[in-house]
C-alpha cells in the first residue's frame, strides 16, 4: 500500500481510498474498499544480500545469509538501478521466497567521474550543475563539486546532500 485516504459521507457509509503496488509487476492500482470489505494479508520478508554486478538486462545479488545468487530484472528495480554500487549491502524485499524489489540505503555515498568546472564570477544566488557519479546517475549539485569529490546522495530522491 503506497497511499491510503479514508473519508466519511453524511449519510453514507465510511470508505477507504487506496493506491496499491503490485509487487511483482511495479503496476499501480486505485482500489476504493467499502465498510464491509476485506483484504488478504501478505507475507513478506526482508533480507540482506551484496549487490555483485549488473548487464544490460539484469542486476545480480548474493544472500548474505546463504551465499545463493540471484538476480532481479532492471525493469522491476526501476529508477533505484542508477543508484546501485557493487559490494553495497541492500534490503530485498520477498514475495512467495522470490526476490521481488530492492531497498537501498538512504543515503549513500558516491565518487564524482565528470563535473564541469565552475565559472568564476558565477556565485550568485544557489548555483547548480549537472555532475556524474561512478554509478552513471547524473545528478544536480552545488558549483564547488569537483571532479573525483565524493558525496553523498538521498537514494530515494536523487538529490545531493552533502560532501563527505
Amino acid at each position: 500500500m503506497i497511499k491510503a485516504e479514508h473519508h466519511k459521507t453524511g449519510r453514507g457509509g465510511a470508505v477507504l481510498k487506496t493506491k496499491l503496488k503490485n509487487l511483482i509487476s511495479n503496476n499501480i492500482l486505485d482500489k476504493t474498499f467499502q465498510g464491509n470489505d476485506k483484504a488478504e494479508d501478505v507475507e513478506i520478508e526482508n533480507k540482506k544480500a551484496n549487490f555483485l554486478y549488473k548487464d544490460d538486462v539484469s542486476a545480480f545479488f548474493m544472500d548474505n545469509e546463504t551465499y545463493e545468487q540471484f538476480d532481479l530484472p532492471l525493469d522491476q528495480i526501476g529508477e533505484k538501478q542508477k543508484f546501485l554500487k557493487e559490494n553495497t549491502d541492500i534490503d530485498v524485499l520477498y514475495f512467495a521466497e522470490k526476490p521481488v524489489s530492492i531497498n537501498l540505503p538512504i543515503k549513500m555515498e558516491f565518487q564524482v567521474i565528470d563535473a564541469p568546472p565552475a565559472i568564476k564570477g558565477n556565485s550568485v544566488g544557489n548555483i547548480t550543475k549537472q555532475i556524474k557519479l561512478e554509478t552513471g546517475a547524473v545528478i544536480t549539485a552545488p558549483i564547488f563539486v569537483k571532479k573525483e569529490d565524493v558525496v553523498r546522495v538521498n537514494t530515494e530522491t536523487g538529490e545531493y546532500v552533502e560532501r563527505a
